[in-house]
């Protein structure tokens, strides 16, 4: 594959400089008959005379052009650049934008869920991932310029001490901020300039290379539409503030049919070979297909990329989404519906802020499409339906009376008007606020730098963006979150006053929830001979993460239907009925340990605050009952919100992996962590995907969840190829990944699904495997009931002493190495006479990435 154009142009660093960086620039511009907007060229030549830049221009105004300058002139140098935003999607598109222009071997990505090229001269990375290497190794890391993009996430409630800490630690490093809706930017003119000692230069502009239209229209939304459709603004973007409302209206938009058969056409030629092989994946074909995307973060990353791309394409009309699209996801749009004017923060329904507003509003107006872009606030609903029926009722004032006016909605709801619309029009935004705090994985972080770490956490502390008032309260609250490391010796103090980590701690050992040191102190007094220790410390670990509340909800709607029928059959009168189901709850298993142990460790651990724990059984429920990720889908019927239990699962596992130390961990539990690990590889793998079609041939990809302890090393080579991660090496591992692949064949049996069963084994040219049918293993059970009762599938039955490996060895090629392993049948009359031998494929397994099994034989003793 030859170099990207862009890289290419660079002369050799022996001869380098600056100026024929520039030159190679300009003449890459020119040769794509590209024109730099004056705020751009102002930027590019900050950035080239050494400058901090922060950039604050509107939306389409080019500044990832200006991203791309840093990252050439940091890759010519030799040095490392980093690029980081606030969600995942816009990382993922960064990077695949970079392999562009950069090449794949030039480029690497870390978003916590997957790790590709992770020491590449350029990195994209969510900012949580920066903010990690910022506080581990200060200005010791391997980081020499950060593109920080969507900087005004620094206000963000949740994330934005994230943003913050770069700013407080990496003073080798050079800084262009960026984003359309910063406001006042004088503070962190100061701090950049404070922090490396290179001037600063803020770039602001307010002209747009598309102006936009407003319009606040007091008609239905439908006519809104309609009248959009038919002015050819498209494509349409309706904003929405919660994913259900969205799901619905692009659900209603299917009774109108705007695409022409040609579009459909080209449509349908699109997503050719598409997999839509999840339960909410028939909506959304039927969806794309009537030229309709839906976009927020409840559906499976690979729907969100796909919408995107048929989007950047020209192909969809209208795209229904919440306001995920306001963060500079790549999806060109012509106008832009503001369904309404307020939304849910998390704590309470409010009008958006200007920023908000204008962050959304910035995505309407294609740069080299569109003469213009289009804003349309729609009215609040009940104010468009009483208008609607004073003009059907005309100047009849009989007619009038008989109006029964709709009113306001009596929650989520807080009311606007024109008025609210011009105030968010013409105002500026509002002023960044520092989100600083201090955090168990923080301090972990900090204290285990080779430098004195305790002096590095006051310095942090010191140099934050917060007022000596709130520093102070910082200090106490560290020195209390220090005191509970050390109680719990996961980190320890010499004589000579130096700290350490405990060495028996994971490499990716991180303590990220709040919780987390509650969860080890449970841990350790759960019994671990206790059978049921696996799930035990499952439902503890759930019981530090927010709760999935659609998932509960759907939960304990099951458990109160169950109870209804069962009252019923019971006689009980109606209210009674309804005064038991009010007293119901969603499934907390170990509730009465986890409550009372958490309430005994508050009581010593004043810092915790109003944090409290959230017992519930998501995971213990799909492991116990070893559900796939499409059957619990279905089970709850949760399919318009995929996302959302992928993203729940995602959080278990990190804590299981990450969070508890190895030596706490069973085989069971081990079995579990693995178990989830697969199941989100599984589930969707579409950036890794995506980045191996750009260039398979310069690095191979790496497997999700790979550790990213690496970033002292030298990574400025561009011929950097990375093996595929072996499965196979550690024993351990790759045994509890062989017992998942036999329990997923035990558990198609048990449920009588012996085509299925079947599918599960994989031809061998090994002279002891067999062929198996679903008809032969249909006969084999036919009367297994009478006598056994049925076949088992609970975690008991998965116990490892039923699991047995009993030989290991070569084929009589001598190249293929195989396990052979027997599964004992678990059976209701406890007979266990039934014994299912396999062959495990190592070569194989480690070639396909998953457990590779040959059948051998179905015998009874």
């Amino acid at each position: 594959m030859s170099k990207p154009a862009l890289v290419s142009r660079i002369p050799p660093r022996d001869w380098l400089n600056n100026d024929l960086i520039m030159d190679s620039f300009f003449d890459y511009l020119a040769q794509k008959n590209l024109n730099l907007y004056p705020a751009q060229e102002e930027a590019v030549l900050a950035l080239f005379d050494n400058c901090n830049v922060i950039l604050n221009t509107p939306t389409g105004s080019g500044k990832s052009l200006v991203a791309s300058v840093m990252h050439l002139k940091s890759w010519a140098w030799g040095r490392r650049s980093v690029y980081t935003c606030p969600i995942k999607a816009l990382v993922n598109e960064k990077f695949l934008a970079l392999c562009r222009d950069f090449g794949s071997a030039n480029v690497g990505i870390i978003t916590g869920d997957s790790s590709v090229n992770a020491n590449a001269p350029i990195l994209c990375c969510t900012a949580e991932i920066l903010s990690n290497m910022a506080l581990k190794y200060g200005n010791k890391a391997a980081i020499d310029d950060i593109v920080m993009d969507e900087f005004h996430y620094y206000s963000d409630r949740e994330r934005g001490v994230a943003w913050q800490i770069p700013l407080l630690t990496l003073s080798d490093s050079r800084f262009l901020l960026m984003s359309a809706t910063l406001g006042d930017t004088s503070f962190f003119e100061e701090k950049l300039t404070q922090l490396n000692g290179l001037r600063t230069l803020v770039v602001k502009s307010e002209d747009r290379p598309v102006p936009l239209d407003f319009a606040y229209n007091e008609t239905p939304l439908h006519e809104s539409i309609a009248e959009l459709l038919r002015d050819k603004k498209v494509p349409i973007y309706l904003v929405h503030f919660t994913q259900m409302d969205a799901a619905e209206q692009a659900q209603d938009l299917l009774s109108i049919d705007f695409c022409s058969k040609d579009e459909k056409k080209a449509i349908a030629d699109a997503l050719a070979g598409v997999k839509f092989d999840s339960p909410f994946g028939t909506e959304i074909q039927k969806l794309l297909r009537h030229g309709v995307g839906l976009h927020h973060a409840g559906l499976l990353p690979k729907y969100r990329i796909l919408v995107e791309k048929l989007a950047q394409r020209g192909l969809l009309k209208i795209i229904c989404g919440t306001d995920t699209l306001g963060v500079g996801v790549n999806v060109p749009l012509r106008s832009v519906v503001f369904t309404k004017l307020c939304k849910f923060d998390g704590e309470k329904t409010s009008i958006l802020s200007v920023r908000d507003f204008k962050q959304i509003a910035g995505r309407a107006g294609r740069r080299g499409f569109d003469t213009a872009g289009s804003i349309v606030v729609q009215a609040p609903e009940h104010i468009t339906e009483n208008l609607r029926m004073e003009v059907k009722a005309g100047g009849d004032k009989a007619k009038q009376k008989k109006i029964v006016k709709k009113r306001p909605p009596e929650k989520g709801y807080v009311p606007w008007d024109k008025g609210t619309f011009q105030r968010l029009m013409d105002g500026n935004p509002e002023a960044l606020t520092s989100r600083f705090q201090v955090s168990h994985g923080m301090l972990l972080q900090v204290l285990s730098r080779e430098e004195d770490g305790v002096q590095a956490m006051r310095g942090i502390i010191r140099a934050s963006h917060e007022t000596d008032v709130t520093k102070k309260k910082m200090r106490k609250r560290c020195f209390e979150l220090f005191r509970s490391l050390k109680e719990r010796k996961i980190l320890e103090v010499t004589d000579q006053g130096k700290v350490f980590l405990n060495i028996d701690l994971q490499l990716d050992f991180s303590l990220n929830q709040t919780l987390s040191i509650f969860m080890l102190d449970a841990l350790q007094l759960l019994d671990k001979e206790d059978p049921n220790y696996h799930l035990r410390a499952l439902s503890v670990v759930e019981s530090i993460h927010e709760d999935p509340d659609l998932i509960l909800r759907r939960q304990l709607n099951r458990l109160k239907t169950i109870r209804m029928n069962e009252m019923k059959n019971d006689g009980l009168e109606y209210e009674e009925r309804m005064a038991e189901l009010e007293k119901m709850e969603h499934p907390k298993p170990e509730q009465e340990f986890i409550y009372h142990t958490f309430n005994a460790f508050a009581a010593t651990h004043p810092w915790i605050g109003q944090e409290g724990v959230r017992p519930k059984g998501v995971a213990r429920e799909i492991y116990e009952d070893y559900y796939s990720f499409n059957e619990y889908i279905k089970e709850y019927d949760i399919a318009r919100s995929e996302g959302v239990l992928l993203r729940y699962v995602s959080y278990v596992y990190k804590s299981l992996a990450q969070s508890i130390p190895d030596a706490m961990k069973t085989e069971e539990l081990w079995a579990i962590e693995s178990y989830f690990g697969t199941m989100l590889q599984n589930v969707d793998s579409s950036l890794l995907e995506e980045w191996t079609r750009l260039d398979a041939s310069n690095v191979r990809n790496s497997t999700a969840f790979v550790a990213t302890d690496t970033f002292l090393n030298d990574s400025a080579s561009s011929n950097l190829t990375l093996p595929p991660k072996d499965i196979t090496r550690s024993k351990k591992e790759f045994t509890v990944l062989v017992r998942n692949a036999v329990y997923a064949i035990v558990r198609s049996l048990a449920l009588k699904n012996f085509a299925e069963a079947a599918a599960q084994f994989t031809p061998s040219t090994h002279e002891l495997n067999e062929a198996i049918s679903a008809l032969q293993l249909e006969t084999f059970f036919a009367d297994y009931d009478v006598e056994h009762l049925g076949l088992c599938f609970d975690t008991a039955a998965r116990g490892a002493k039923h699991t047995k490996i009993v030989n290991l060895g070569v084929s009589e090629k001598g190249d293929d190495f195989y396990w052979q392993l027997e599964q004992t049948l678990v059976d209701k009359a406890e007979l266990n006479d039934v014994i299912l031998t396999v062959l495990v494929n190592i070569d194989a397994s480690r070639e396909a990435q998953k457990a590779v099994v040959c059948f051998v034989s179905l015998v009874r003793l």
